[in-house]
């Protein structure tokens, strides 16, 4: 256990970037709770968890925008997700930039949803930063501030390895029932 600590104190902050770069959830609240244990820094983790995913984001949202050819082929069997983002932007408005940032499964498609429209780049570039600054601050905090509850998770999980397959597929289940409902083409 002590070397996987130590691995991760030392690629810890590659590996958080690398994973905000499209989502980071995991990788925050992991830095979170490691920063808890004293093995990381958590500032450090929250600046580079938002850095990351800012970043992420604005590139999602310039490669729609500027190279709609490439992505629209790869986008083909998501085309009613990018239909419920529209729908949520039309319905929200700016808001969906913030909302997007917490729901996992509409992460990605949001950005690309709104590229795809006529919404200004600046306008997006410039709340998706302070989207990515609430949503690194408020894991980021409250997985440090949590750290003793989710590390006695993580060390009961370790004990008993089957519930770690049992809670990924019942929440990849969740997720994906949640999005072929909403996404589900309506009987006339």
């Amino acid at each position: 256990m002590e070397d996987t600590f130590s691995n991760l104190a030392t690629y810890g902050y590659i590996g958080l970037f690398l994973y905000s770069l499209g989502g980071g959830f995991i990788g925050l609240v992991a830095a979170g709770v490691l920063s808890f244990m004293g093995k990381m820094d958590l500032s450090l983790s929250i600046a580079i968890a938002f850095s990351a995913n800012a970043i992420g984001d604005v590139l999602l949202f310039w490669l729609t925008r500027y190279q709609k050819t490439m992505m629209t082929e790869s986008l083909k069997k998501h085309r009613r997700k990018l239909a419920l983002a529209h729908i949520l932007m039309k319905k929200n408005g700016d808001w969906v930039i913030f909302i997007q940032k917490f729901i996992y499964g509409l992460k990605t498609v949001v950005p690309i949803a709104i590229a795809l429209t006529k919404y200004d780049f600046k306008r997006f570039a410039i709340l998706n930063v302070f989207a990515a600054a609430i949503w690194a601050l408020a894991f980021g905090l409250s997985s440090y501030y949590f750290g003793a509850i989710l590390s006695k998770f993580a060390m009961y999980i370790s004990d008993n390895k089957w519930i770690a397959p049992v809670i990924l597929i019942v929440l990849g289940a969740t997720v994906w029932f949640y999005m072929e409902r909403v996404t589900k083409k309506k009987k006339k």
